[in-house]
């Protein structure tokens, strides 16, 4: 069975919701998620948009941007990044995202590690991707349609026709001119992560299939702060900006620790603070904190209501510190595009947000950043789009998948997998580490599995290899046995 489209989004991100807003309301435009709407890494994003704050900012946010990059950036993508950062805010606002602001109706700008100002406007206090992500999805005017789990592009020739999607209803092919993949980065391939559970790089392994290229899947952001004192994978965020705000990150006797690996401390780059808990850890075999006692609850409140709720219901007070572990959070790399969003190699498809690799980033992602990405890539995005004229061609037909997604084994695998890459594959990595978790990888490709861990196993590969590849440490990706001294 085949239904036919203008353009059909994977993810209900910021990235898909805001493409799909940019696209008139005329065309037929499909938006797809795998669970509910809200579960995606926009949903949980908790610090903010950095934006240009004027235009005299501008050179400077670029400047940050690169150097956290650490001179793997794609100049010309931060460059539009920054400058169209602007017109992103102006459009958010006539579009009554409800914004932090002051008693005068101003917006407030925060701090975050590695600017060199306070750009960064959020919403709700620490609730910025849940109130930008609520606010945007009330707007779409086109179809959306939950449980709906997409497993398998189809592409023949280097042109990409549409998908193959299970939802409760049965199985489909979805056909359009348009596919764009805003489905998210890769959490849940690791023990420890903040992502939705639904992230998990499966759209990224589809590409691998296809003979389609993945860039710079070694640079992968662990956060530094999450509360670790829960028995699932996904850790609750503890944001950065409660460090820009002033809370400090101590050993079991007090000591600010973070000092001893950057002057810059807490607001160090987050692989700098990351790999200083990780070795401060490892070395001392002690307990990590977030000391937050020197705010007053009432800003407290006001400004994380939603990390003051979740403490609350852990049973902290506002003088207790916070037992902390870095977690995976972010990954620079992704599916190789222009700076629309187009997808090299292939016609017709597109790739948005954390699932894309634009080269904004570069080794390491500049705080708050990712919305921004989002947002910038996706209007680019609808804007190509529109100034194509969507002829719907004439379709080839594509046999139904088949291939079972899951098998009785599958589910032990996957803690296998996810175990392997924390461990091997993770903060700090060695080449005698990633080779065993690339054999490992290898030996659960060859087992008898599912479509879905398949195609994580794929993506899996693709970082090992190029974490392999790349010998020298640089941004987030650190290689023990070749770091730079």
């Amino acid at each position: 069975m085949g239904l036919n489209y203008d353009v059909i989004i994977i993810g209900a991100g910021v990235a898909g919701l805001y493409t799909a807003l940019n696209i008139p309301k005329e065309k037929r435009v499909l938006i797809l998620c795998k669970e509910q709407p809200w579960e995606c890494n926009t949903f949980y994003a908790q610090g903010g948009i950095a934006v240009a704050k004027d235009l005299e900012d501008i050179a400077q946010h670029i400047l940050d941007t690169l150097h956290a990059g650490a001179g793997m950036c794609n100049v010309d993508s931060v460059e539009i990044l920054s400058k169209e950062s602007l017109e992103i805010l102006q459009d958010l606002i006539a579009r009554h995202v409800p914004f932090d602001c002051d008693e005068n109706g101003k917006l407030l700008f925060t701090k975050e590690a590695a600017h060199s100002t306070n750009r960064i406007i959020h919403a709700g206090g620490d609730c910025t991707g849940r109130v930008l992500h609520s606010h945007l999805i009330t707007q779409i005017p086109h179809t959306l349609w939950k449980n709906a789990t997409v497993t398998e592009l189809l592409i023949e020739e280097n042109r990409c026709y549409g998908v193959s999607v299970l939802t409760k209803r049965g199985n489909y092919n979805l056909y359009a001119p348009v596919v764009i993949i805003a489905s998210g980065g890769l959490g849940g391939l690791f023990e420890y992560h903040t992502n939705a559970y639904t992230v998990a790089g499966e759209l990224h392994g589809m590409i691998l299939e296809h003979g389609l290229r993945l860039k710079d899947m070694e640079m992968l952001q662990f956060h530094p702060t999450v509360f670790v004192d829960t028995s699932r994978p996904r850790k609750p965020l503890l944001s950065e900006a409660l460090r820009g705000e002033g809370a400090v990150i101590v050993d079991e006797n007090g000591r600010r620790f973070v000092f001893d690996y950057d002057k810059r401390g807490e607001l160090a780059p987050r692989d700098a603070v990351a790999r200083a808990i990780f070795d401060y850890q490892q070395k001392n075999q002690c307990k990590v904190f977030l000391d937050i006692s020197n705010f007053k609850e009432e800003f407290f409140i006001q400004r994380f209501p939603n990390i003051y709720h979740n403490l609350m219901l852990f049973g902290f007070k506002m003088g207790d510190k916070i037992p902390i572990s870095p977690a995976f959070h972010y990954a620079m790399g992704g599916i190789q595009t222009d700076t629309y969003g187009r997808v090299k190699g292939v016609e017709n498809l597109y790739a948005l947000g954390e699932a894309a690799c634009t080269g904004v980033h570069g080794a390491n992602r500049l705080a708050s950043n990712s919305l921004l990405e989002g947002l910038v890539f996706a209007k680019r995005a609808a804007l190509d789009i529109i100034n194509k004229e969507i002829i719907q061609r004439s379709m080839r037909e594509f046999p139904l998948h088949e291939e079972p997604l899951e098998k009785e084994q599958d589910g032990n695998l996957k803690k296998i997998l996810r175990n392997l890459m924390w461990n091997k594959v993770g903060i700090i990595r060695k080449e005698r580490g990633l080779n065993e978790a690339l054999g490992g990888v290898e030996v659960m490709l060859q087992s008898n599995i599912g479509r879905l861990l398949r195609l994580r196993l794929l993506t899996a590969k693709s970082i090992i290899q190029s974490a392999l590849q790349r010998e020298d440490s640089i941004g987030a990706h650190y290689r023990q046995d070749n770091a730079k001294k």
